[in-house]
């Protein structure tokens, strides 16, 4: 039997899909902060997935602390150029920010072989070079990203505004989120093993999109 579809003027579609996942949130009874709702509901969009109902953990106060930041232009670090590139850059830009991915330069490359680490875990040493103290970082693939900025934390030389930590994956994923967790940053962190470059992209631009939307 023929499936029978409606036609959606392109325009309506991410407000006919919101408004799908808001009655579905209803249906289950789903509550929670009012600024924490938009993320939930921009990672549901992003994925068809609400297992994040369960998922998706937020340190105490960590959206008003991340919005705080933007409002001050905040730069968004990533650790996947696919991150980047979903990252509402005009949003950012607004604000005062920028997006940086330090994974492609050829240094990072270099200093990682050298090393025998992963070029994510030297990205994050990179980033913590920044001139700016006002980052937020946006961790959607590798786990040593999230190890490396915790011993950077730790080591007090770095100190996000926040970490949106959703790498996606089953080795030392579930453990390196867990680590941020614990480490008293702001964050905002997928429990368990799923999570991806989009999710993270999805976070920063709900977050931006309470301020801002180009």
């Amino acid at each position: 039997m023929p499936y029978s579809m409606e036609f959606v003027k392109p325009a309506e579609i991410e407000t006919q899909s919101f408004a799908i996942i808001e009655a579905e949130l209803r249906r289950r009874n789903v509550s929670c902060p009012a600024n924490q709702m938009p993320i939930l509901q921009r990672v549901i969009h992003t994925s068809a997935d609400f297992d994040y109902i369960q998922n998706l953990t937020f340190s105490e106060n960590a959206v008003e602390k991340a919005l705080d930041a933007l409002r001050n232009g905040a730069d968004i670090i990533t650790d996947t150029n696919m991150a980047l590139s979903g990252i509402n850059k005009k949003s950012l830009h607004a604000l005062g920010g920028e997006a940086h991915c330090f994974m492609s330069d050829p240094d990072v490359a270099a200093e990682a072989k050298r090393r025998g680490i992963t070029r994510a875990m030297v990205s994050m040493e990179k980033a913590a070079r920044l001139s700016s103290d006002n980052l937020i970082f946006a961790i959607g693939n590798a786990p040593t990203a999230l190890i490396q900025l915790e011993q950077l934390i730790r080591e007090h030389q770095l100190a996000p505004k926040l970490i949106i930590g959703v790498p996606v994956g089953f080795v030392n994923v579930v453990e390196a989120k867990e680590l941020i967790l614990q480490s008293g940053v702001p964050c905002i962190v997928a429990r368990g093993n799923k999570g991806g470059s989009n999710i993270a992209a999805a976070i920063c631009n709900a977050l931006l999109y309470q301020l801002y939307r180009a």
